[in-house]
């Protein structure tokens, strides 16, 4: 079994037919149907069947191309690993990033990697919560994930690192009505925006049951982190949404903490990465900055407060 035969295969079952594929590779068909022959001969199943429209995978060729996708992909990372220790600086990184972390790491991060590594193709890809990158990352697209820490044990193929413990507060645009009010009693009757699973209707209802109060009725789920700043930014919305927003540049200004006397927790945030392979020199050097990056975070949400008052 040789790189080749996995290739050909993956072009395969990416493009959905022969034709397809060999006109993508350029390639010749005889030349990737001996490829999967001897690959169907040596793991001793069909991998393809043909119909009607295309060429479709086995439900054993579904499994062999996964593992063929992880297989190339390590191999490619290897070539890069090797490349980057000698002192090149190709390859690539692929994070997958929650809110947090893209408000208040990735700034400090992003300039300092690019000059480290210029040549290194940089892929963020937006998660609200482990979940959207677990299967990627078993898979080997995804390198890393850094944001809200899991509410369940992860299996035993991950590490996680914890980076720092987090707030949670509510804002609401500048001039809101109720941009002066001191408890959540006096925002029982508001609006609310969320955006799951980032702080859920059934975390929101907990919050005020626990201080013996009803839950608002009227919620309005953003279903992103951007479709949630413009509910807040554009209509009388309140939203419970980590401290780290009061900081972030582009909201500066526009938003501000409601001084409630009540905290509002909200779940660590967390690096996690494969237990068995280790992460090529620039994926290693992008968690150091994060690392770094996070180091200032308890100190900086003591006065995240602060600043946002004087906004308002």
């Amino acid at each position: 079994m040789k790189l080749h035969h996995l290739r050909d295969v993956i072009a395969v079952a990416e493009a959905g037919s022969l034709r397809a594929a060999s006109r993508k590779s350029g390639l010749s068909q005889s030349t990737m149907t001996k490829s999967i022959q001897y690959l169907e001969k040596e793991i001793g199943a069909p991998i393809f069947e043909r119909q009607q429209r295309g060429t479709v995978l086995t439900p054993l060729g579904a499994l062999f191309v996964q593992r063929a996708r992880v297989a190339t992909g390590e191999l490619s990372r290897a070539r890069e690993e090797i490349q980057q220790h000698l002192g090149g600086g190709d390859g690539r990184v692929v994070a997958c990033l929650s809110t947090v972390p893209h408000m208040a790491l990735l700034p400090e991060v992003l300039p300092q990697f690019l000059e480290r590594y210029p040549r290194v193709q940089l892929s963020v890809v937006e998660g609200l919560g482990f979940s959207a990158a677990e299967t990627a990352m078993r898979d080997g697209e995804i390198d890393f994930y850094i944001g809200l820490g899991p509410s369940h044990s992860l299996p035993g193929e991950f590490v996680l690192e914890k980076l720092f413990d987090n707030e949670r507060c509510v804002v609401c645009r500048k001039g809101h009505p109720q941009a002066e009010a001191t408890s959540l009693k006096a925002l029982m009757d508001d609006r609310w925006s969320m955006s799951s699973p980032a702080f859920d209707d059934e975390e929101f209802a907990a919050l005020f049951q626990r201080h013996g109060l009803p839950v608002p009725a009227s919620r309005t789920f953003g279903g992103s982190i951007l479709g949630q700043i413009v509910f807040v930014l554009h209509a009388d919305i309140l939203a419970i949404v980590p401290r780290q927003w009061l900081a972030f540049a582009p909201l500066q200004g526009w938003i501000q903490e409601v001084p409630i006397k009540e905290k509002i927790g909200a779940p660590a945030i967390v690096m996690v990465r494969r237990a068995s392979l280790p992460l090529t020199p620039a994926a290693e050097y992008f968690c150091d900055l994060v690392r770094r990056a996070s180091r200032h975070m308890p100190e900086q949400l003591t006065t995240m407060p602060a600043l946002e008052t004087r906004v308002g």
